[in-house]
């Protein structure tokens, strides 16, 4: 038998308070919870008159005395209690006396959680109800907040402010309705903003919890009790990815665009000074600054990309150290951006919409080096969906057995190499002509399996990226069938579980497909190129023990 050994975490079994007219060491729900054999026990209870009496059906007293006969039992048995006040809030507001009442009859809990559990309470009104219950009680207290109207987080900072010391809420908010208050938000904010130890330093088991920190802006270094914070991007994205819900970039905090930055003028300023437009440095939570391009950038966001790609700055100045003329002098640069920047609102207003797509952009921005040479050219493509009646008994859908094939020639330019030395010279592969046939669920599934059978001759490393999304949008409705259609597919690589977005837009759904899938693929093998040249450089350091300069992806074309 398996035993769970919990470092930090408390185990709690949940359930209510025992059943009205029944005893408690006799109720069915009471002894589930003995069994479970936890140190804590959470017991949900009634605290507004109006629930007691329509759902519960019973008398006031009666609930009373079910709360006060299932605290006193589970503390007689040694647990520690936490009782969830139901609609605590909502009771206070309209029959205060009685959700008092039922706090003392709950006194020998070792935590009162008040619940907004309609969700409808105001940051003002919990404040102001945590500190009249924390005047009455020494009880320990505790915030529960539903999000029915966006202020799960904002009540239960209030709560916090007001006295309770113990919050509950959700990774991401997940909750019923509009959810619950996310500890994604919440989190950061106690750590980072009220310099509250929530959090102690994961360095040993039995670490004490940590000194409070100094205040600090978005430039500060992290507080030493925020050591753990830098870990919540990360855990948001992996409970989206367990329970299969889509990222939701717009979070606070973890979100993909929470610091992204897209009109120039902000760009030009965060560029200065972080500070300017960011309320913390996002590695405080683990995430990223992001710098998008749009019809609304400056220079300095394309710029600001080439920097973050290495295409710029970086290598001249090495170069220029070194004795070297640079590849690319400022104004070069500052040229080859606005020519960028026009085609990007230039497509724009053909349909497309480059925040969400980076890899397209990061493609664009390679491409109009004069250096840059495509790895693979699409020369031919035939895609042909046709009816099989032999296949279809009793469908229900008409031609549902109706399969699409596609077929695909493509030139593999011996750009890059990502086979082996004895495959190519110079890491680079000979130039080859390809034309490869695939049958798919729908043109675009057979497009993509025909490609990736031209590819993976020469890109084996191609076999680890996948398609995971794939959305298609009907830009101009009163063209109907003749309408413009934006299509963005995201790919993900199966080892280093990034993740990367393309666009494309087109009156022929295909011919957008195609497009985003061959910006798609081209991004991948550069970023598999990346990956490959930082092991064999940490090879090289581990055998010589030196420092080995990084080699930038262009370099090797």
């Amino acid at each position: 038998e398996e035993v769970l050994v919990l470092r930090r975490a408390k185990l709690a079994a949940f359930g209510s308070t025992r059943y009205k007219g029944v005893k408690t060491e006799e109720d069915a729900n009471v002894r589930a919870l003995v069994e479970a054999e936890t140190e804590v026990v959470t017991l949900v209870c009634k605290a507004w008159d109006m629930q007691v009496e329509v759902v519960l059906e019973t008398t006031l007293e009666e609930n009373l005395a079910m709360i006060k006969d299932t605290v006193d039992y589970f503390k007689e048995l040694g647990k520690e209690v936490m009782v969830d006040m139901e609609h605590f809030f909502d009771g206070f507001r309209l029959n205060p006396d009685y959700a008092l009442a039922t706090l003392d009859a709950a006194r020998n809990a070792d935590v009162f959680v008040l619940c907004d559990t309609n969700g409808g309470t105001l940051p003002q009104n919990i404040s102001a109800a945590v500190t009249h219950v924390r005047s009455l009680f020494p009880n320990a207290l505790g915030i529960h907040c539903h999000n029915d109207m966006d202020l799960a987080v904002a009540n239960s900072i209030a709560a916090v402010g007001a006295g309770a010391t113990v919050v509950q809420g959700t990774i991401n908010g997940i909750g019923e309705r509009t959810g619950n208050a996310s500890l994604t938000s919440i989190i950061p904010i106690l750590a980072l903003k009220m310099n509250i130890p929530c959090l102690v330093e994961n360095t040993h088991t039995d670490s004490p919890p940590a000194e409070p920190a100094a205040e600090g802006g978005a430039g500060s270094a992290l507080p030493k009790i925020a050591r753990g914070v830098p870990g919540m991007t990360a855990l948001s994205r992996f409970v989206d990815e367990v329970i299969n819900n889509p990222h939701v970039g717009s979070r606070a905090f973890v979100g993909n665009s929470a610091f992204a930055h897209k009109g120039g003028l902000h760009v030009a300023a965060v560029m200065k000074n972080a500070d300017t437009y960011q309320h913390i440095d996002p590695g405080a939570v683990g995430n990223v600054r992001r710098v998008l391009v749009s019809e609304l950038s400056g220079r300095g966001n394309i710029l600001t990309k080439a920097r973050e790609m290495g295409l710029y700055a970086a290598a001249n100045s090495a170069r220029t150290a070194a004795g070297e003329l640079p590849l690319d002098d400022e104004s070069a640069w500052k040229l080859r951006s606005k020519g960028i920047l026009a085609r990007v609102k230039a497509l724009e207003n053909q349909g497309y919409t480059f925040e969400g797509a980076e890899a397209s952009v990061e493609l664009m921005i390679r491409r109009s080096t004069p250096e840059y040479v495509a790895p693979f050219e699409v020369l031919d493509f035939t895609v042909i969906t046709g009816h099989r009646k032999d296949q279809e008994a009793d469908a229900a859908i008409p031609f549902e057995g109706s399969v699409s094939q596609a077929t695909v020639k493509l030139e593999l330019s011996g750009a890059l190499c990502m086979v082996g030395d004895e495959h190519g010279v110079d890491g680079h592969c000979p130039r080859e002509t390809h034309l490869e046939v695939a049958e798919g669920n729908g043109p675009v599934d057979a497009l993509n399996g025909a490609m990736r059978k031209a590819l993976f001759v020469s890109y084996p490393d191609l076999a680890d990226v996948t398609l995971v999304d794939y959305k298609v949008r009907i830009l101009d409705n009163d063209n109907a069938t003749r309408a413009i259609t934006r299509v963005m597919i995201e790919f993900a690589h199966a080892r280093t579980q990034k993740r990367w977005t393309t666009v494309s837009a087109h009156a022929n759904i295909i011919v957008a497909s195609l497009n985003a899938l061959v910006d798609g693929f081209e991004y991948a093998m550069f970023q598999s190129m990346e990956v490959n040249a930082q092991h064999a450089r940490a090879a090289a350091e581990a055998a010589v023990g030196l420092r080995v300069e990084p080699v930038r992806a262009e370099a090797a074309i």
